[in-house]
């Protein structure tokens, strides 16, 4: 039977990109809920999961390094976008199965380790299916079809999270992983497969290299949204803003989950939560953007945060005044009785908190896309999303340790507090065509020296606490979170502004370059006791002098990089946006 090609007819493309962004949603309802709460049976932390569930989400911070790859490297006979999507689905399978014959909780490491292999190709798939969107679309079909893209996604997390639990229960957790497995190749086989991509799809001609070519677009969509991120007010403050958590988050992680399975509920009570959720979130993302469209997009966004702090605080206060503060073991045989009404506040909190998560979700992207420049619309805006999906990672991670340390109700306290840091931001996000929104070349290098200067500040802040970790004791966890946050953030600078300043300063661009993955391997200060144990006693050593040395040296350079000419740097941007505003 000859299935049919759904890209050549206007519902067949519909279908065809829903069915493809369900494929996104499946693996992350799978982990973020179905894996939480069966962990959480097991007894495993909330720390642990909090950190497989963070890095589940890493990958999508930094998909914006696959679009060159994706756009050089092609099949003209297999299709230049529906080659990757094939592969990449066919690998999700894979690496998924592969991880049905681990031992939880003993394997966690392993299997945290393959999922982010997982994640990594499902981050891969995303850019594919946007790159065939855009050139498949016609104008009038891409804002319903990015509006069934998103349901798409949103029915993939219900069918990963609730729809596993449910059949869980009926064939066993480990049969489960097939079916996702089989899922995720049913579109392969059913959608992917029979897509024939059309002319305007054929692999460019590529001079040279095709690997150095993805290497110059990478650097390319570096210093791009490197100049865009730094050219106006507005902009800037979104970096900030994106890279904060957008509004409390704990309703929306693992924690939810854990929490769910301490308070006494079943897979199918948990799959039930889950389910409602969903379709409450999906629904109410529809009315938030179109009241921002009619009140405007930051009076409604201010609603929508705070809004989200406020279930988050009533439940915290629900468990305080319960005595439900610290994890408990779900299978212990002493614990306490669960009262029923915090199931009833569970239900409560999160049908609520998901009203207003979901009217912040649309409304959010499109403030981002007010502050973005046209001129490099894509470049731009996908490094807000990237940062967005990072603020996700480290606040799975750090909520998880918090839980652990200082017991759900101050956790969710917290959380609702730095939810509302990012507004401190969005009074100042203007796109470049409001009032007092004119860059000039001083402030535009005033922010790059600013942004240098903190971040070596930062860096050289890192070994005072670093001694005094014994002393910070259940915090030092989460300061360990924000300084790797903080090294990733000066190696993106380094690498970015060397390439921007290199002529006028080399060799501190020289030292930059070398210096940024020096940072970024600083995230193996966690595993060092690995090491010592493998290599001896000598590698500690070796390991204390590194993670000393690397920050003073980045310091270093980051200072002398602040005192470059940025104002001639940045010119070619800030002319950018001035022809912008004609």
């Amino acid at each position: 039977m000859q299935l049919p090609n759904l890209l050549a007819s206007p519902n067949g493309r519909l279908a065809a990109f829903f069915l493809l962004y369900a494929t996104e949603g499946i693996p992350l309802g799978f982990v973020a809920t179905a894996v939480a709460t069966q962990l959480r049976r097991m007894d495993v932390g909330p720390a642990a999961i909090g950190a497989l569930v963070a890095s589940f989400y890493l990958p999508w911070a930094f998909k914006w390094a696959f679009g060159p790859v994706i756009d050089v490297f092609g099949s003209r006979r297999f299709g230049r976008r529906r080659v990757w999507i094939l592969g990449t689905q066919i690998m999700m399978a894979l690496t998924l199965v592969s991880t049905v014959l681990l031992e939880l909780p003993s394997q966690l490491p392993l299997f945290t380790a393959i999922l982010l292999l997982h994640n990594t190709f499902a981050a891969m798939q995303d850019v594919a299916i946007d790159a065939l969107a855009c050139g498949t679309l016609r104008a009038d079909e891409r804002g319903l079809a990015n509006g069934l893209m998103f349901a798409g996604a949103s029915l993939g997390q219900i069918v990963g999270g609730a729809g596993v639990l449910v059949l869980g229960g009926v064939t066993g957790f480990q049969s489960t992983f097939y079916f996702v497995a089989m899922a995720i190749l049913a579109v392969t086989v059913f959608v992917a497969w029979p897509m024939r991509e059309g002319e305007s799809a054929t692999p460019v001609v590529i001079v040279g290299s095709k690997l150095a070519a993805a290497g110059r677009e990478m650097k390319d969509f570096s210093v791009s949204a490197f100049r865009a991120c730094l050219g106006g007010r507005g902009a800037f403050n979104g970096v900030w803003f994106s890279l904060l958590p957008a509004g409390a988050m704990c309703l929306a992680l693992a924690l939810q989950s854990s929490l769910a399975v301490e308070l006494g509920m079943n897979d199918g009570q948990v799959a039930n939560l889950n389910f409602w959720c969903g379709l409450v979130n999906a629904a109410f993302c529809v009315l938030g953007g179109l009241w921002s469209d009619r009140y405007g997009r930051r009076r409604t966004l201010l609603i929508y945060l705070a809004g989200m702090s406020l279930p988050v605080w009533w439940l915290s206060f629900q468990l305080q005044s319960a005595g439900w503060v610290m994890p408990l073991n779900p299978g212990a045989a002493n614990r306490p009785e669960v009262p029923a009404e915090l199931v009833s506040a569970l239900w409560i909190a999160s049908i609520a908190y998901n009203i207003f998560n979901g009217l912040m979700y649309g409304t959010r992207s499109a403030i981002m896309m007010d502050v973005t420049n046209p001129k490099v619309a894509a470049t731009q805006f996908t490094a807000y999303m990237a940062l967005a999906n990072l603020a996700i990672a480290y606040s799975a991670q750090w909520q998880g340790i918090a839980a652990e340390a200082i017991g759900y109700p101050r956790t969710m306290l917290l959380d609702g507090l730095l939810g509302l840091l990012c507004l401190l931001f969005l009074p100042f996000l203007k796109g470049s065509q409001g009032a007092g929104e004119q860059s000039t070349d001083e402030r535009a290098a005033r922010r790059a020296r600013g942004m240098a200067r903190g971040l070596a500040a930062a860096c050289l802040a890192f070994l005072p606490v670093s001694f005094m970790q014994q002393s910070m004791g259940a915090a030092m966890p989460i300061a360990q979170t924000l300084f790797t946050l903080v090294f990733v953030g000066a190696a993106v600078f380094l690498l970015a502004g060397a390439a921007i300043v290199g002529p006028s300063a080399r060799v501190f661009s020289r030292a930059g370059m070398w210096i940024a993955p020096l940072l970024l391997a600083m995230y193996l200060r966690h595993y060092a006791d690995v090491g010592e144990r493998v290599f001896g006693a000598g590698f500690s050593i070796v390991a204390d002098v590194f993670v000393f040395c690397v920050p003073v040296a980045a310091a270093v350079v980051l200072v002398g990089l602040s005192r470059c000419r940025w104002d001639m740097a940045l010119r070619p941007a800030l002319d950018d946006a001035a022809q912008a505003t004609t």
